[in-house]
């Protein structure tokens, strides 16, 4: 195929031998199946922020560290100088947060490097040696959702106590590998201790993947997986392997626990119209 601009500086100095075709592209990056000698890895090339939501920016890089005084002067004012830097740091964060969160044990993609603003990483395949679906595209049994589920609450507590949340985590950033679900996309990703959204979007990143696994094995449902691993946090006493029973104890004469409730379902319906679409362009498709 021909080689797309962002790929073309990666060619010229011999990290990337040969572009094999696009593997998919959002609002964020674009990403392609790339080959490096007899290695086949994925190469994603980052779109310009200015694609994204100014709101959802804010939300998202709140806590986030900038390198030196300059640049957060410049952030602040919002000079192009500071767009520039906060354009850099965007695309730096989900590097950064794949080597900490690689080396803390987390299922993610292996890194190879981030050059002339493209991260090379690992391809997940499957069994077969094929593009790993995602989650939200595969059927499971009770029993190996239950599984997945186990997996993915373990990874959500290891990134946490990295000090990490995903932030954007659902069945379609999570791909099936042979040996189970890796967590991918961390563009995102957010302070823990440092944004004031913190806990809701822990929250809705478990509730999204109960939601789902859920209607494969619906005592799922029934679960409280991320306030439990909050508050063991909050306390200062959550470990990588912290014991999770999935059951908290809800303070009723401080939490409103209609408004908790109604958060979970509205994962699981958001969960459930995802499907419905991706179910609606397959029919068209096979048109």
């Amino acid at each position: 195929m021909k080689t797309p601009e962002g790929l073309r500086a990666l060619i010229d100095d011999g990290v990337i031998d040969e572009v094999l075709r696009p593997l998919k592209s959002g609002k964020e990056a674009a990403v392609y199946v790339v080959r490096s000698g007899d290695d086949v890895r994925c190469a994603k090339v980052y779109k310009d922020m200015a694609q994204r939501s100014f709101q959802q920016r804010v939300q998202y890089q709140e806590g986030r560290k900038v390198r030196g005084s300059r640049e957060a002067r410049a952030v602040g004012k919002a000079s192009k100088y500071g767009r520039k830097q906060q354009e850099t740091a965007w695309k730096n964060t989900e590097v950064d947060a794949l080597y900490l969160l690689r080396d803390a044990g987390v299922r993610v993609p292996e890194p190879y490097g981030y050059f002339h603003g493209v991260l090379v990483m690992e391809l997940v395949t499957d069994a077969d040696g094929f593009s790993a679906a995602r989650l939200g595209e595969v059927v499971l049994e009770p029993e190996q959702a239950r599984q997945f589920h186990q997996i993915l609450v373990r990874q959500v507590v290891r990134m946490l106590c990295c000090g990490l949340i995903h932030g954007d985590l659902s069945p379609y950033n999570v791909l099936v590998g042979p040996d189970g679900p890796v967590v991918i996309d961390f563009p995102q990703v957010v302070s823990a201790g440092g944004n004031n959204a913190a806990r809701s979007m822990l929250l809705r990143d478990v509730n999204n993947l109960t939601a789902y696994l859920g209607r494969f094995a619906p005592e799922l449902l029934d679960t409280w997986y991320g306030e439990e691993m909050w508050a063991l946090f909050e306390a200062g006493n959550l470990l990588p392997d912290s014991e999770l029973t999935g059951t908290f104890v809800h303070d009723e004469s401080t939490i409103d626990l209609d408004s908790v409730r109604h958060a979970i379902n509205d994962a699981r319906e958001e969960a459930l119209i995802r499907q419905q679409g991706r179910e609606a362009a397959e029919e068209d498709d096979d048109r």
